[in-house]
């Protein structure tokens, strides 16, 4: 994809480390003048990782997963497939997530 800018107008320059994975606003021209406001882009939020474990039965834990996906809080893709903990009928899965900082 490319993006075609005004003669004269500043091209956004991202390196790798800049941008996150899956993000494509960092590569968005800034607009050509300050508007009205003259209000600076609001910064984002830090994000931070956070990680869910579930342990017990797999039915048990593929129901909750599923439970969770019905109120749309992570896809069931996300989570690891279920490892054995080594306890009788027991497994555990991991979900991985980037939530924005309190």
């Amino acid at each position: 994809m490319f993006a075609t800018f005004p003669q004269g107008a500043a091209v956004p320059i991202v390196s790798a480390a800049d941008s996150t994975a899956g993000s494509l606003s960092a590569l968005a021209p800034a607009p050509l003048s300050g508007g009205a406001s003259g209000a600076a882009p609001v910064p984002q939020p830090p994000r931070e990782q956070v990680r869910h474990l579930l342990f017990g039965t797999l039915s048990s834990v593929n129901s909750t997963i599923a439970h969770l996906h019905t109120l749309g809080y992570a896809e069931p893709n996300d989570w690891s497939r279920p490892i054995s903990t080594g306890r009788p009928n027991e497994v555990m899965a991991i979900l991985t997530r980037r939530v924005g900082a309190a």
